[in-house]
């Protein structure tokens, strides 16, 4: 079974479950970054993709009764590990190959802004919860300093990722 690398990085992130093609199709534009692609082939493309994962056992279809967005839940099968072997090319044996370098730390960076995505979406759930229940402001705090926490922790990854790659910049030009 073959696997879109860019769809298994964004699906293999431990909080990101529950969720629909569109969240999916949302975070793989952004990480894309091509304003080229066409968001509807791009949906049919990534909902191809989550029913292989389907059809293995390690991803549910959940269709809601009334009109909704279906949504896929991952499985206890459901294999963090064979997906990145799925989707990961052969490991390189001179690690000195700036090439390779350059596209692990581009995964990276992209799984990292995947998880971003994810977090400031949380974020924003636990503000919009405290101002429908105030009353629940003990049991949300703790949450939401949690969220902005790993937010922070996920933008420092970034900042450095993306610093490295700025500072290999010369390096491309010999």
């Amino acid at each position: 079974m073959k696997l879109d690398p860019l769809v298994a990085q964004i699906i293999v992130i431990n909080t990101f479950n529950h969720f629909t093609t569109n969240d999916v199709r949302s975070t793989y534009l952004v990480l894309k970054n091509d304003p080229s692609l066409e968001p509807a082939s791009i949906r049919r493309k990534i909902y191809a993709e989550l029913l292989k994962l389907v059809k293995k056992g390690w991803l549910t279809k959940i269709v809601p009764k009334k009109k909704g967005f279906t949504r896929f839940s991952k499985t206890v099968l459901f294999d963090v590990k064979a997906i990145r072997l799925k989707t990961e090319r052969e490991p390189t044996k001179i690690i000195n190959n700036i090439d390779k370098i350059k596209e692990q730390l581009l995964g990276k960076l992209n799984t990292y802004k995947a998880e971003m995505l994810l977090n400031i979406g949380e974020s924003e759930a636990y503000k919009e919860l405290y101002s429908e229940f105030p009353e629940l402001v003990d049991e949300l705090q703790p949450q939401y300093n949690k969220a902005r926490d790993n937010n922070t922790r996920i933008l420092g990854k970034i900042r450095a990722i993306e610093g490295l790659l700025k500072q290999g910049e010369p390096l491309n030009k010999i």
